[in-house]
């Protein structure tokens, strides 16, 4: 469900959404069920400027049917694969990041989720020369960090520099923040963010919990939309915009103990493919981490491998098939 607001399209302005809440119209699907003559009496608003908002909504809203050759030749023209930069990872996600899709990185604190993300923008920028636009949502992103990473692929300082230029960091602390740096992305903001020739091919939230789970509970209608808002958001900037979305989420544990994604049922349809990072325990170095494919329309689910975080271009050679349900 999506809520009418100032800017949603062209002709929704403050005034238009008081006028229809009158009526009880709130969301995009209220306002399209209603006839736009029968609305324009009761909200004394335009018939005209009703009738060309309701269309602008169903347009932008609306399912349309599309052939399976036709949904398979725009696949084979439009999808780019984006090596994360670590063998291990990449053959978990069957090549690496697939543009036009959401994957999401799951764990606990500590696990190695933001970690993850610097290196795979620092591979993206630094060894495939394309930009990366990077939300920030927990105050987490180190520039130094990233310089020391980039120091350890190549000691060419202006190398070194124009892949730093190429991650585009925005910090946003709120869902209605992140909601709006979203919406002007997906607009405008991702044409200007490109830098020296290379274009936005991934799109980085870390973390998408941070912000969703404090509306969560108490006033769950609005918290659920405004989840379901962002949910939208990130597809359409990853279809429309042909990029790779890249999300990290907290875990929690179901009624057995096990250890599942947070944000509820509804969130879990989101990402087209999940994993979900853990420590390694009882070795030598704090830096090994495993990663297990819990959700995936490509590859068999529930495979673990490990990597190494401090050494993020080598293979780890160990994969163990996972017994465990990871949801």
């Amino acid at each position: 469900m999506v809520v009418l607001r100032e800017g949603i399209c062209p002709g929704i302005n403050e005034d238009f959404i008081k006028a229809l809440q009158t009526e009880d119209i709130r969301t995009v699907e209220d306002f399209v069920s209603w006839n736009p003559e029968e609305l324009a009496q009761k909200c004394s608003l335009s018939y005209k400027a009703l009738v060309a908002v309701r269309r602008v909504l169903l347009a932008q809203y609306t399912a349309y049917p599309i052939s399976g050759a036709d949904l398979y030749e725009e696949l084979l023209s439009s999808t780019a694969i984006l090596s994360t930069g670590s063998p291990s990872l990449d053959k978990l996600l069957d090549s690496g990041l697939y543009t036009g899709e959401i994957t999401e990185l799951t764990g606990s604190p500590g696990s190695g989720k933001t970690q993850v993300c610097f290196s795979v923008a620092v591979n993206i920028s630094h060894q495939l020369k394309q930009t990366v636009v990077y939300i920030d949502t927990k105050g987490g992103m180190c520039a130094n960090r990233l310089l020391q990473m980039l120091q350890t692929k190549t000691p060419n300082e202006q190398e070194q520099m124009e892949a730093l230029q190429k991650i585009k960091v925005f910090r946003v602390f709120d869902v209605f923040s992140l909601l709006a740096c979203l919406q002007n992305l997906r607009s405008t903001g991702l044409q200007k963010t490109s830098v020296g020739g290379g274009s936005v091919k991934a799109l980085m939230v870390d973390s998408v919990s941070a912000v969703l789970s404090p509306i969560l509970g108490g006033k769950q209608n609005e918290g659920m939309s405004l989840l379901m808002q962002v949910a939208g958001e990130l597809k359409m900037i990853a279809k429309d915009c042909n990029v790779a979305v890249l999300v990290t989420n907290h875990v929690t544990k179901d009624g057995n103990g096990q250890v599942k994604a947070g944000l509820g049922q509804s969130w879990s349809h989101v990402p087209r493919t999940r994993l979900l990072l853990q420590k390694v325990e009882n070795e030598e170095t704090s830096s090994l981490r495993t990663a297990t494919l819990t959700k995936s329309s490509r590859q068999a689910c529930h495979t673990t491998k490990e990597f190494d975080l401090c050494h993020w271009s080598e293979e780890r050679t160990t994969s163990i098939s996972g017994k465990r349900k990871l949801d």
